[in-house]
């Protein structure tokens, strides 16, 4: 399977779907993480990572890719943060599903409705919407959010990754979020696991 990680905005949680999503793939084959971004946000928490084992799969940049593809299963590729149109076509065409992360806040949305805009425009409909960094309750943005996706028509997954600190401390020591020593970063690892089975359609 290939995934790909797409955004028209940054802070939405892209790079971090993508690690999570290519560990909770790594479960189930050889996965291979292909950082496609300039900013290289992959490739860093990888490399930190070291100090700590590593992560259960590799991270490598496009122009590595082939080389070390072999033998694996499953791709998970991090895209820069915005693609032209024809970007945009390439990596559609490369994936077996884009997966769109955004977070609730009206900025975000606004750049996911573009996004979407120009997929519908190229007749393009393997892709699906994330909502990450929800706010907890009693804050409703996230409810909020998946209730204007959902009359808009946008294929949304069921599960939702909630905002929480443990992600920002796992990306600072290069580990995956159940790793670090968080009240909730089991939760937050579940999530992702939860998000993982619903691409496996399980």
């Amino acid at each position: 399977m290939i995934i790909t990680t797409a955004s028209f905005k940054g802070g939405v949680a892209k790079t971090t779907t993508a690690i999570h999503l290519a560990a909770y793939l790594q479960t189930k084959g050889q996965t291979l993480l292909i950082d496609g971004d300039n900013n290289r946000s992959a490739t860093r928490w990888a490399e930190r990572s070291l100090e700590r084992g590593g992560l259960p799969f590799k991270v490598v940049g496009v122009n590595q890719s082939a080389k070390y593809s072999k033998g694996c299963e499953h791709f998970v590729i991090d895209t820069e943060a915005s693609a032209e149109e024809e970007e945009l076509r390439e990596i559609i065409d490369g994936c077996d599903l884009l997966i769109l992360p955004t977070t609730p806040d009206t900025m975000s949305l606004d750049a996911l409705i573009q996004t979407v805009e120009l997929l519908r425009a190229l007749g393009i409909d393997k892709y699906r919407v994330l909502l990450t960094r929800v706010p907890p309750p009693p804050r409703r943005e996230g409810e909020e959010a998946r209730e204007f996706l959902t009359e808009a028509g946008f294929p949304l997954f069921k599960g939702k990754i909630r905002e929480a600190v443990a992600f920002q401390k796992a990306a600072n020591e290069g580990v995956l979020v159940h790793q670090v020593s968080d009240r909730r970063a089991r939760n937050a690892w579940n999530e992702y696991s939860a998000i993982g089975k619903e691409v496996f359609g399980e």
